[in-house]
């Protein structure tokens, strides 16, 4: 294993390479600790850190040979985050389909997969449009206002609503759900655990409601209705049922909302880009994969090999925690070149990126994820409308979901 030199050691209580600490990316400082794991110790091995041991996984090529091989590499002996699941501190399991294996995730992620076609696209794309271009003609020019709450959050949560025909009225419940689900960082906090687990219990029963009201119905093109009508869903207990709406909301939710929100500081961060994109609508397929990439939503996903195994000369033994940290093998210099932190709306790989996963796990909703940010781009460009950052943001301080609390914008013409 390389020796890494550790160049910028704060303190000799922090490990400069644990790349799970949640302020490296509260403050936005993850580049350098990942830039030198690149070059130096691609596959790393972190004895301690708040979520236990770990094997980090900083480059593109060690992540797809893990993601290869999910028979050796499980999403459900520990978990498919760097977190360890503790029945103990958090409750019942509530199993869902990315943290199973096969033949359960086949099932069950088959299930679900109609509601993301390309003909659903199609389908659902003037819809999008349209509610797209009424949030946008709804903000105010020339003021300051907060684009993640009103533009990214607002959008996401009504396509949401949509997906699983969710109450109009309510639908901002499904944003506090998500945000209190995916936050990686209440496990190790007694407190906010307990308060988790109540928030997560009163969406099971509020979407039990939902369910009960479709019983004996014709089925419906949402999600709720092809679980109840598909053999691998149907008959889940409670526990399982919650667990897969954790995942299609936060999925769902987090993935589209923060990659809307890194799209406006990365145009206003890259003006030379900005202008291309302004200059060139043609471009604007390829700039919705490239902020996928930059701004990778989901920082990372784990796996535990159940065997003793080797990945590219390390022994990893069965049950080790393997950390794929997709935001660093999107800026693998052997992949994206020496330019992988800058946005560019023409780069000519931007959808190899591997911001939705690769293999069997891969992103079910990622179409839409695209679909969304492109009509974003579009609905923008006609309105000639382009977002200025007057403020710095406010940034999510966890590292699994990699993302903005506050962005505060003006908006004017081009």
């Amino acid at each position: 294993m390389a020796t890494l030199v550790r160049d910028f050691v704060r303190s000799p209580a922090i490990d400069p390479f644990d790349v799970s600490r949640a302020e490296l990316y509260r403050d936005d400082t993850w580049h350098a600790p990942f830039a030198q794991l690149r070059a130096e110790a691609p596959i790393h091995f972190v004895p301690e850190s708040e979520f236990g041991p770990y094997w980090s996984l900083s480059t593109y090529k060690p992540i797809v040979e893990v993601e290869s091989l999910p028979d050796i590499y499980s999403s459900e002996v520990d978990g498919f985050t760097i977190s360890r699941f503790n029945p103990a501190m958090e409750g019942p399991r509530m199993p869902m389909f990315i943290g199973r294996d096969r033949p359960i995730h086949t099932a069950q992620r088959r299930t679900v997969s109609p509601a993301f076609t390309p003909s659903e696209m199609q389908r659902m794309a003037i819809d999008i449009r349209h509610r797209t271009g009424e949030v946008l003609d709804g903000l105010p020019w020339g003021e300051r206002f907060d684009w993640v709450e009103t533009v990214a959050i607002e959008l996401t949560t009504q396509m949401l609503a949509i997906l699983f025909d969710f109450p109009w009225a309510d639908r901002r419940k499904l944003t506090e759900w998500s945000d209190w689900a995916g936050d990686i960082e209440i496990v190790k906090n007694d407190a906010l655990r307990e308060q988790r687990l109540g928030k997560i219990y009163e969406m099971g029963t509020y979407f039990q409601g939902l369910w009960n009201a479709k019983l004996g119905k014709e089925p419906t093109p949402d999600l709720i209705s092809m679980m109840l009508h598909s053999d691998a869903m149907s008959a889940m207990d409670h526990h399982e049922f919650m667990g897969n709406l954790i995942l299609l909301i936060v999925g769902g939710n987090d993935t589209t909302r923060n990659t809307m929100s890194g799209l406006a500081y990365a145009l206003d961060r890259f003006p030379d880009q900005r202008a291309k994109l302004e200059a060139d609508s043609g471009l604007i397929g390829n700039a919705a994969s490239e902020i996928i990439r930059w701004q990778t939503p989901l920082a990372h996903m784990a796996r535990t090999p159940i065997q003793d195994t080797e990945l590219m000369g390390h022994k990893i033994a069965a049950g080790d925690k393997v950390v794929m940290w997709y935001i660093s093998a999107n800026r693998d210099e052997s992949v994206f070149g020496d330019n992988g932190e800058d946005f560019q709306v023409d780069r000519p790989n931007a959808r190899r990126h591997l911001a939705f996963g690769h293999g069997i796990h891969r992103c079910v909703g990622a179409r839409l994820a695209e679909l969304q940010v492109s009509i974003l781009m579009e609905e923008m460009a006609a309105r000639r409308m382009r977002v200025n950052v007057v403020g710095e943001p406010e940034r999510v301080a966890a590292c699994f979901v990699h993302g903005y609390r506050k962005l505060p914008v003006e908006i004017s013409k081009y």
